[in-house]
């Protein structure tokens, strides 16, 4: 069992890491594209755009699937679908074959993301849960240090199409790994001292892996897939990524209006669905917690802060400071650095201090980060602009570790799909939220010049940090194991 959830993790920290290597490696070549293939502007930024409006707009019905068919197998069919449309891009003849592959990967990513959580809840016990989730967002922080400096080597070095095919690599590996390592049984808790272990524990543990659960008990049914909610969802995500997305670039147009339009009529329709259906895509349960919530809303501002913050600091650095962008990349990389470190030392915060309280820290963390980049100026050197994103790093890496903790472990097994494409869906949106409000406040105070709007920038990203921390309130103060609902007896035969 050791073996089994030894390599489990390995699946889920690699999975997690080829989807953070290949968001960063993409931006460096994309002027490299342009040139080679001879695109627009507007063309290679749907190489962007297509993928994510996919991945957001699939997470949670990809969770769901993970719940039904088993995560292992929604994993592994994600990494090689992935793995093939990194290769195929890396072979292709034109940009419009490089955006629609662009848009199968983010299908498969949708498909991999929950995955990587849900075989982490499948396999740990609930208790234990937060030093893998841990270990996932330090390899995610890693991916991202270590991106630039690969992705500008490779490009340097070999042209765009070699960083397509680097992602491709440890995605066949970890693709073909995960079906070929046996589904570990449900880890379950131990019983607090005092208490009995109870017969079901035994003789109904919950299986790690749907797709090789024991047969179902009579009365028992699979996961629900509820068609009409996934596209509803779909429909209300794809919108507003694309909203989010779009209007920093180009303004209210057309096309953004419609979207808007689109993403409000599905999302009350979703609304009233999920309300009135026997079985809804989203439990109500997850919905009813306040953790959950508690946790969805902290990540969402925090990674609106965080990339916010990043995309006017990427434009201060190289605009105002003159640097280019390797040494953006340097300056930045403390960053990176204390992602990779803090999410561990979280892991070990949270079992003394608890959820609440070590996210709180970590919020405050992070606002205080944001809220020091304000001050900088057309001076600043690299020893203040790098305590800056250390701060940034330790309080965002804090903040994502405990926060996916308590929204996985308060997940049934047999939700935590869901519970993994809700908390991908949050870390997908809140960029792009973050982006929007960036540039948003940097447009209304342009005419005092680029450090101003910065500072302008910078002090309404702090708040939505704070708010962050404030939503983080709701996270339990100590964490407690989880009770898996019984299995229904089978009815006796006559």
């Amino acid at each position: 069992m050791i073996r089994q959830r030894r390599l489990t993790l390995a699946c889920s920290v690699v999975g997690a890491a080829v989807v953070a290597l290949d968001g960063t490696v993409l931006t460096l070549a994309q002027p490299a594209l342009q040139r080679d293939l001879g695109a627009g502007f507007a063309e290679v930024q749907w190489t962007s755009t297509g993928y994510l409006v996919a991945v957001a707009s699939l997470l949670v019905f990809a969770g769901r699937l993970g719940d039904r068919y088993g995560h292992r197998r929604l994993f592994a069919l994600g990494t090689l679908g992935f793995a093939a449309a990194s290769a195929g891009i890396a072979l292709a003849p034109g940009i419009g074959w490089v955006i629609g592959l662009r848009v199968l990967q983010g299908v498969c990513g949708a498909l991999l993301q929950p995955a990587t959580l849900g075989m982490l809840r499948a396999a740990f016990p609930s208790d234990r849960l937060a030093m893998p989730i841990a270990l996932r967002t330090s390899a995610i922080g890693l991916a991202a240090a270590a991106g630039p400096l690969i992705g500008g080597a490779s490009v340097d070095g070999y042209g765009w199409r070699s960083v397509f095919v680097l992602t491709a690599i440890p995605a066949v590996v970890i693709g073909l790994l995960a079906l070929a390592v046996p589904a570990a049984p449900a880890a379950v808790p131990a019983p607090a001292a005092g208490s009995p272990a109870g017969p079901r524990s035994a003789a109904h543990p919950a299986s790690a892996d749907p797709s090789s659960a024991a047969p179902r008990p009579c009365g028992a049914s699979p996961a629900s897939l509820d068609l009409p909610g996934a596209v509803l969802l779909a429909a209300t995500l794809g919108g507003l990524v694309q909203v989010l997305v779009a209007v920093p670039e180009s303004g209210w147009t057309m096309v953004t209006v419609l979207a808007l339009g689109v993403a409000l009529a599905a999302g009350a329709a979703f609304a009233r669905h999920e309300r009135r259906t026997a079985r809804p895509l989203v439990p109500p349960a997850l919905l009813r917690s306040r953790p959950v919530v508690a946790g969805l809303a902290t990540l969402l501002a925090a990674s609106a802060a965080l990339f916010g913050s990043l995309f006017v600091a990427t434009y201060f650095l190289q605009d105002v400071r003159g640097l280019d962008p390797l040494s953006t990349g340097l300056w930045v990389l403390p960053l990176a650095v204390m992602m990779v470190v803090g999410a561990p030392v979280a892991a070990l915060l949270q079992r003394r201090f608890g959820p609440r309280r070590t996210t709180v820290g970590g919020g405050a963390i992070l606002a205080l980060g944001v809220l020091l980049l304000s001050r900088l100026d057309a001076s600043a050197t690299a020893l203040p602009t790098g305590a800056c994103f250390a701060l940034l790093g330790a309080g965002f890496g804090t903040v994502m570790a405990t926060a996916t903790a308590v929204v996985v472990h308060r997940a049934p097994v047999a939700e935590a799909g869901v519970a993994g494409g809700l908390q991908q869906t949050a870390m997908n949106v809140g960029p792009a939220l973050g982006v929007a409000t960036a540039t948003l406040m940097m447009t209304l105070d342009a005419a005092g010049g680029f450090v101003p709007a910065m500072e302008t920038a910078f002090l309404v990203l702090a708040c939505v940090a704070t708010l962050g921390a404030a939503a983080s309130l709701g996270l339990p103060g100590r964490t407690a194991p989880v009770e898996e609902p019984a299995a229904p007896r089978p009815v006796p035969r006559p």
